[in-house]
């Protein structure tokens, strides 16, 4: 007779940090290790539902906040849209929920968020995930270098930011590179531009676009980080991403040489819509082998 399957239960709850009510979802049993789950551009937390479904056999603590400017997060008035500011509330988000330690994921925006967050607290993470998170110059495509050389002075480059935001614009990042796009569910993009069109988000979004550049700066500690705190490391990538490519997951390989690569043909920036199916296992198995 068959196991039956567990499906978990998902819990979304809010949490203050620094005058900003950070929504999250989470499920898992409440005393279990935690993976903490950062999303990218320009979704939130509910990038991952289908993933924390497929997780669910598994007896670890999954939690996923929504970033302030994204999903349903609300932040006061005046705040600074920055990705140092971003990890300032996640890293106080882990100290409201008394988040000791944890496995991350990261993706996308979740990857400057969460490594700023590894190289200040290293003593919290007991492993990495990555997908589709660049931490490497050989990982942005050209397309990503112009777009990071934009510059808000420029009104036509304002403009061009401003052209991601729309329904196109995000439709693009999703279906860009992927073999079967009749995997991708519209109600991805669709939800991601309602979250969008919320007052203030377009402006929020701007400031974050051109604050991208911000994070290079960064790449030599983050990969330091990766050599002293040799943290077991898991990454996932598809190979179609218009922004990242598949240079930057081997990368990581330079300093984690134990990490385990698997770069998805097929697969686009949004690699979990098309290829849950593969890479859930891989990340059960990694977790269930975390000390």
């Amino acid at each position: 007779m068959t196991a039956r399957r567990t499906i978990p239960s998902v819990r979304h709850r809010t949490v203050e940090v620094e005058g900003v009510r950070v929504a999250y979802r989470e499920s898992g049993p409440a005393d279990g290790p935690v993976l903490l789950l950062l999303h990218g551009f320009p979704t939130a937390s509910h990038q991952f539902a289908r993933l924390m479904d497929a997780l669910g056999d598994i007896p670890y603590r999954l939690i996923a906040p929504d970033y302030p400017g994204f999903g349903r997060t609300e932040a006061p008035e005046g705040f600074t849209y920055s990705f140092d500011r971003l990890a300032d509330i996640v890293e106080g988000f882990t100290d409201a929920l008394r988040l000791d330690r944890f496995a991350l994921y990261v993706f996308d925006f979740g990857a400057p968020v969460g490594l700023r967050l590894a190289t200040r607290r290293p003593e919290r993470v007991t492993g990495l995930i990555v997908q589709n998170g660049n931490a490497y110059e050989e990982g942005l495509s050209d397309a990503a270098r112009e777009f990071t050389a934009l510059r808000r002075e420029v009104p036509a480059d304002e403009e061009r930011v401003r052209a991601l935001f729309t329904l196109e614009g995000t439709r693009f990042q999703y279906e860009t590179g992927v073999a079967d796009t009749g995997l991708l569910s519209p109600d991805s993009w669709t939800l991601d531009v309602h979250y969008l069109n919320l007052p203030g988000r377009t402006d929020a979004q701007a400031d974050l676009a051109f604050d991208y550049a911000s994070n290079f700066a960064h790449y030599p500690a983050w990969q330091a980080w990766l050599r002293s705190a040799r943290v077991p490391v898991l990454v996932v990538w598809g190979a179609g991403d218009p922004f990242f490519t598949p240079a930057g997951a081997k990368a990581y390989l330079r300093d984690a040489p134990d990490a385990d690569v698997h770069v998805f043909e097929g697969a686009g920036h949004f690699a979990l819509e098309t290829h849950l199916p593969e890479i859930a296992p891989l990340i059960s198995r990694f977790l269930t082998r975390l000390p």
